[in-house]
């Protein structure tokens, strides 16, 4: 007798579970207030509208269960939507079903696992979604918007592509997010700004847990481009489930979104150059390679340190760097990552030199131009000068700073002067590269000192000091306009590093020409300066203009020599985007 009243309690209890309508725990009470369910562990029976699936091949295994809107809490603080991870096929959008299995947070998103039941219990109307003004109401994380139904009412910004190619997903933010240190001084305030702004972002997912899918969801439709999509695109019409996946909001979209060319790739290389200036006599180009490393100098040789893993890796990588050198038709080149190979036949500045054209010529570095095998310092990657022999005279001898003041700083910079054959005054050009803002192997002072410099900041800072000390030490060997010190200095706008030289006089020509927006690179989704034309007192009157030739940064990186996708001409030839300063001497 009490075993048969035991069984009839459990069959009853069933029976309550599976009937729609009654019973339910409701989902805001699953989710709770916290980031945490406050029933984590238990068992539930819940009920609600499927609004979204992701059961297909590659998907998340689950779908998205959100309270019907006439059955809510009306609690603003509480996510009515949960996600069910289950492969039981019962249900597809719009039904409503019920659901009895495990509360569990998996990597931060409340779902139901361990499913013991699923029941379909006919169909009910698609919750609204929460229209959103901003990314996020009261400055907050969207917790309590969790799995619900949301739409964007304002367009949203890419400022991340890196893993469109890999994972289909693309970054979001209300506005360009330039690096802190871009647009305020190191310190407290720059920290802020950076933690502000990863609380401002949203990642547009497109439904699918498959690294490389063979296709891309985004642009739709694409017609305007062939190799996805630009930083710095708009995109609107944004609806869909607001998930949390990876460390990061996300929305798996209801909908195509409306993307918007607002940062278009031009249909021809030549429409993006800037057309030199009237009275220009000299053009200058600076570009980090993105490591130029030609194996052997005969074909073969690879993989090498640095650079391309193949030949044909490396063919790609010098034919798109030869379309980025040539089409500016620049009069001399500031080099960085070109391998410290020497000056040979078979070196990569010599390689480099030939393909760009019989007027080209490789200034040598060191004592009176330096030897055929000499390397350039001791690190691996070393900085060039090239030079058009058929306009430009270069003018004394290169210069480098000696190793008893460069000690321990790095890649020594490089100036050679020039002046242009047709006559006028000469400038000194320096090529530099500084020290990188990786962290491997800091220590004391050159550790991240969270102002928002990253490491090295201290070396960087002492050898602009260095450098300046050194260049106005060097004789001025006629004629001399001033110097442009240009490169790659590691350092967004307001760092220790490019204020030594401001506060020493020079003029930071890009962001004199194109203010505060202007950018050369893209870390993380954000946007700075890392590239520089700097002139000294008196030279800056004889510039003309300066800007970046944004063909690289606002790129996937998934299109370079070592990507995933082919690409011509010269879009993401390399990390950085080139410099291009117009002088009248």
């Amino acid at each position: 007798m009490r075993w048969s009243l035991l069984l009839l309690l459990l069959l009853a209890t069933q029976v309550m579970a599976d009937a729609c309508r009654t019973g339910a725990t409701p989902i805001a009470a699953v989710q709770g207030r916290g980031t945490q369910s406050p029933l984590l562990g238990r068992t539930v029976t819940v009920e609600g509208i499927l609004t979204h699936d992701s059961r297909h091949s590659g998907g998340f295994r689950g779908f998205y269960l959100q309270q019907a809107a006439a059955e809510t809490d009306d609690d603003p603080t509480t996510s009515d939507a949960l996600f069910v991870f289950t492969d039981r096929k019962t249900g597809q959008p719009g039904d409503r079903v019920r659901v009895t299995g495990t509360v569990r947070e998996y990597h931060g998103l409340t779902e139901i696992a361990a499913v013991q039941t699923l029941r379909l219990c006919g169909q009910g109307p698609m919750p609204p979604p929460v229209r959103l003004s901003h990314l996020w109401p009261g400055d907050r994380a969207p917790e309590h918007l969790e799995a619900m139904r949301v739409s964007f009412i304002e367009p949203l910004i890419v400022v991340e592509n890196h893993n469109l190619h890999r994972y289909g997903e693309l970054t979001l933010a209300p506005a360009s997010q330039p690096a802190p240190t871009q647009v305020l001084s190191p310190g407290a305030g720059a920290a802020e700004l950076l933690r502000q702004q990863q609380r401002q972002r949203l990642h547009l997912d497109d439904n699918r847990a498959t690294r490389y899918p063979e296709s891309l969801a985004w642009p739709a439709p694409a017609p305007w481009s062939s190799y996805g999509v630009r930083s710095g695109t708009r995109i609107s019409g944004l609806t869909g489930i607001l998930d949390y996946r990876f460390d990061g909001w996300r929305l798996q979209p209801q909908q195509a979104p409306v993307f918007h060319p607002t940062n278009p790739r031009a249909a021809a290389v030549e429409q993006q150059v800037a057309a030199r200036p009237a009275g220009s006599n000299l053009r200058v180009l600076s570009l980090n390679l993105h490591n130029f490393f030609n194996g052997n100098g005969r074909d073969g040789g690879f993989p090498t340190a640095r650079g391309a893993e193949t030949g044909s890796q490396f063919a790609d990588q010098r034919r798109r760097l030869v379309a980025a050198l040539t089409a500016p038709d620049p009069d001399v080149i500031a080099l960085s990552e070109l391998e410290n190979d020497g000056y040979g036949e078979h070196s990569a500045i010599a390689e480099l030199a030939q393909a760009l054209g019989q007027h080209w010529r490789f200034v040598r570095a060191g004592a009176e131009g330096g030897s055929e095998g000499e390397r350039n310092g001791g690190d691996a990657i070393r900085n060039g000068l090239l030079f058009r022999a058929d306009r430009i005279v270069p003018v004394s001898t290169p210069q480098q700073p000696g190793q008893g003041i460069w000690a321990g700083l790095g890649r020594p910079p490089l100036a050679q002067a020039f002046r242009p054959a047709g006559g006028g005054q000469a400038v000194r050009i320096v090529a530099v590269h500084l020290k990188s803002k990786s962290c491997r192997g800091a220590s004391g002072a050159n550790r991240d000192q969270q102002d928002g410099q990253g490491c090295y900041a201290r070396r960087r800072e002492r050898a602009a000091q260095t450098m300046i000390r050194w260049l106005d030490s060097l004789t001025d060997p006629g004629g001399l306009a001033g110097t442009l010190v240009t490169g790659d200095l590691n350092a967004y706008a307001r760092e220790t590093a490019i204020t030594r030289f401001t506060d020493a006089g020079y003029t930071d020509l890009l962001r004199h020409f194109q203010g505060d927006s202007a950018y050369t690179y893209r870390y993380r989704g954000r946007s700075g300066t890392l590239d520089y034309s700097l002139a000294s007192t008196g030279l800056a009157d004889r510039v003309l203009q300066t800007t970046s030739w944004r063909i690289n940064a606002d790129e996937s990186a998934d299109l370079d020599y070592r990507g995933a996708v082919a690409a011509t001409g010269p879009w993401r030839s390399s990390d950085h985007d080139p410099l291009i300063t117009d002088l009248a001497l």
